[in-house]
């Protein structure tokens, strides 16, 4: 049963309409039984009221459904109309069923005073039992009737019972991910205080879970950055005293860059959250980010004589300034990272629709397949593992942390090729809060 309410609905209609039936057939039969004493109680009272008549037996009227007879020794004195010449059943005192005249009659034979009268009454037995049922089925037929306003009833009674049910439901549904506080639900009945309890205890574990990993992970980044820094200036010193080994040393410096980055991309991935972005929402025209970020990073470009060019208009979209730097850092690093020298990289920010704003970074580069392009979104993967054919050092945290971000700002992000020859284009759509004037295209190689 996927709803407690109609199960509930249902149960109880079922109940109560399998109670009222059974209830009903013991009614029905209780009330035959008494129409039917009530009958015999008839067929005494007229039998000791004709027991004293005389005369003709043809001027004897009475109604169809009633019959009569006076016998004495075995003669026939007195009949209605309607019964027959014989005797209507057993000269035997007491009640009895007999047919004649083409029905079902019940009998009741009354001895009478010391002249040994014998009285016969019979009264027909279907006219009978049917006023009997019609009374009965006339009691019924308000029960009946009645149901249709005892669903609507239950309906209302157990929608109102269910109704703190809903409440935790609804408060479930609209929590936010990053929201670990507590249920409170107004008045909570007994039956729902085991649930509200069991569920904030489970956030409660979720949320001292969450901040255990998450101040691991940022203590031992912390931790690793200052024996890195030292390590990296003692390669430098050693690279300058043993100029004849400086291969060697070449090797450990791009090991202790890659440590390093990897520290660096551990804490940005922390500084990145949904719940730790949240708090800090302005509205950041994504234009002009674009723009400062191309500039703060255009000496990459520069060395490998890439060609960088950004195009759109002023948008505006509610989001952290600081997360949306490092998502469009991180996807120029890939982007400048896996084109080859010379190749080319495009940033466009441009009204998608009515209010979604989208931003677009497309390069020249390899591109992805298309079975990895869902993955590359995971922690610590990277497409061709640490031995990618660019040589191009990593951790594989750098899509993660866009993911992040991307999540914290309730928007969309897409891998797809891009509109050069081969390379790799990220779409990101936000939601837009006003528009900005158009700019033409710059180049900026």
């Amino acid at each position: 049963m996927k709803s407690i309410r109609s199960f509930l609905i249902i149960a109880i209609l079922a109940t109560i309409t399998l109670v009222w039936f059974i209830a009903a057939l013991q009614g029905y039969q209780s009330g035959v039984s008494e129409a039917e004493r009530l009958f015999d109680d008839q067929l005494e009272q007229v039998a000791q009221l004709t027991a004293s008549l005389g005369g003709d037996p043809v001027s004897i009227n009475s109604p169809p459904r009633i019959a009569y007879q006076l016998w004495n020794q075995g003669r026939l004195l007195l009949k209605t109309k309607n019964a027959p010449e014989a005797a209507m059943v057993e000269l035997q005192p007491g009640f009895d069923y007999s047919n004649f005249g083409g029905y079902r009659w019940r009998t009741f034979v009354y001895p009478h005073g010391a002249d040994e009268d014998i009285v016969i009454v019979a009264i027909r037995a279907d006219q009978s039992f049917a006023m009997a049922e019609k009374v009965i089925v006339e009691a019924l037929v308000p029960i009946v009737l009645s149901l249709p306003v005892a669903a609507i009833l239950i309906w209302l009674i157990v929608r109102q019972g269910l109704k703190q049910l809903r409440e935790l439901a609804v408060s479930l549904r609209d929590k936010q991910p990053q929201d670990l506080s507590p249920i409170v639900l107004s008045a909570s009945p007994a039956e729902l205080e085991q649930v509200v309890s069991s569920v904030n205890s489970m956030l409660t574990r979720l949320e001292e879970s969450f901040l255990r990993e998450k101040r691991f992970a940022s203590d031992a980044a912390h931790e690793l950055r200052t024996p890195i820094s030292a390590l990296m200036v003692q390669l430098y010193n050693l690279e300058n005293e043993l100029p004849e080994r400086s291969e060697e040393v070449r090797n450990l410096r791009t090991s202790a860059d890659r440590m390093n980055h990897l520290v660096e991309q551990m804490l940005a991935l922390y500084r990145n959250t949904p719940e730790q972005l949240a708090t800090n929402f302005t509205e950041v025209d994504l234009y002009s980010l674009a723009q400062d970020v191309i500039a703060m990073h255009y000496n990459w470009f520069e060395e490998k004589q890439q060609q960088i060019e950004l195009t759109g208009r002023a948008m505006l979209v509610k989001g952290n300034r600081f997360a949306l730097e490092t998502l469009l850092s991180n996807l120029l690093s890939n982007a400048c990272k896996y084109t080859p020298a010379g190749g080319a990289v495009l940033v466009d920010v441009f009204m998608l629709e009515k209010d979604r704003v989208q931003l677009l970074v497309e390069d020249s580069g390899p591109g992805i397949l298309e079975d990895e392009q869902q993955r590359i979104f995971e922690r610590f993967y990277r497409v061709g593992g640490d031995r990618h054919a660019s040589r191009q050092p990593g951790c594989g945290l750098g899509l993660a942390i866009i993911r992040n971000i991307v999540d914290a700002h309730e928007a969309e992000i897409s891998v797809e090729n891009s509109r050069f020859k081969t390379g790799t284009a990220f779409r990101v759509i936000f939601t837009a809060t006003t528009g900005g004037v158009t700019h033409e295209p710059r180049f900026l190689s």
